[in-house]
């Protein structure tokens, strides 16, 4: 049996493990962060010391099974996953969060046990998988599929009060300058009435998912009180119209 400033030393292995994944979520400004992830792992590696080393001698060996708790940890950590997967429009955003999340709590129960060998591979292929594997897939997004893939440019409108125009355009250029489209330009002008300002942005996008995300950008911005009215419209390629 492991002594009391052994456990500590697993659970200090543990935070240590999940504060190193969640320095990749911190950098990258997500939900679940450092002391998140550090807390998932710490947390899991306490309740399986707890399963191991908590209740020996409290029942027998045939009754006690200690790898129950750690069963219901896998359990737990689906219920703090789903709280940072969100709806976005028509997508979902999260998901990768509540992997890494899910991840955190499979390193704190290595840790915990005393696998630091595969803990420390284990925080390494999560962590790996978050800064490598990133780029290879939006490359993939955007990889043509049956052919070359051809830019569409579109015309996005809202009209919002003045008080609020440089909210609004902040939010506009967050929720159009993804990867995979260039804002090509961004203007204000007066609105259609008294107070308020008619934001235009102008965006390139390849392929046919541009204006799924203007769909998205326009069912975000329509919620926000300031906002009147919001559009979206393809702009015609004069070389097709001269043909």
């Amino acid at each position: 049996m492991l002594s009391e400033w052994e456990m500590a030393g697993h659970l200090a292995a543990a935070l240590g493990f999940g504060a190193a994944i969640g320095l990749e979520r911190q950098w990258r400004a997500r939900m679940a962060g450092l002391r998140t992830n550090a807390l998932v792992a710490g947390g899991a590696a306490l309740f399986v010391l707890l399963s191991q080393y908590g209740f020996i001698g409290a029942v027998s060996e045939v009754q006690y099974d200690g790898s129950r708790v750690a069963a219901q940890i896998v359990s737990g950590i689906g219920f703090l996953g789903a709280g940072v997967i969100m709806r976005d429009g028509l997508s979902v955003r999260g998901l990768n969060t509540a992997a890494t999340l899910w991840c955190s709590a499979a390193v704190g129960c290595l840790a915990g046990t005393g696998m630091f060998v595969l803990a420390a591979f284990g925080t390494a292929g999560v962590v790996g998988a978050n800064l490598l594997l990133r780029p290879l897939g939006r490359r993939l997004d955007r990889e043509p599929r049956g052919g070359a893939e051809v830019a569409t440019d579109f015309h996005f409108e809202a009209v919002c009060l003045e008080a609020e125009e440089a909210h609004i355009r902040h939010r506009l250029v967050d929720a159009l300058g993804r990867p995979g489209y260039t804002l090509r330009s961004i203007r204000s002008q007066d609105g259609p009435g008294a107070g308020l300002v008619t934001v235009a942005a102008l965006l390139t996008a390849e392929g046919a998912v541009g204006g799924r995300m203007l769909e998205e950008a326009v069912s975000n911005l329509s919620l926000d009180p300031s906002v009147s009215a919001v559009s979206w419209s393809v702009v015609p390629d004069p070389s097709a119209c001269a043909t």
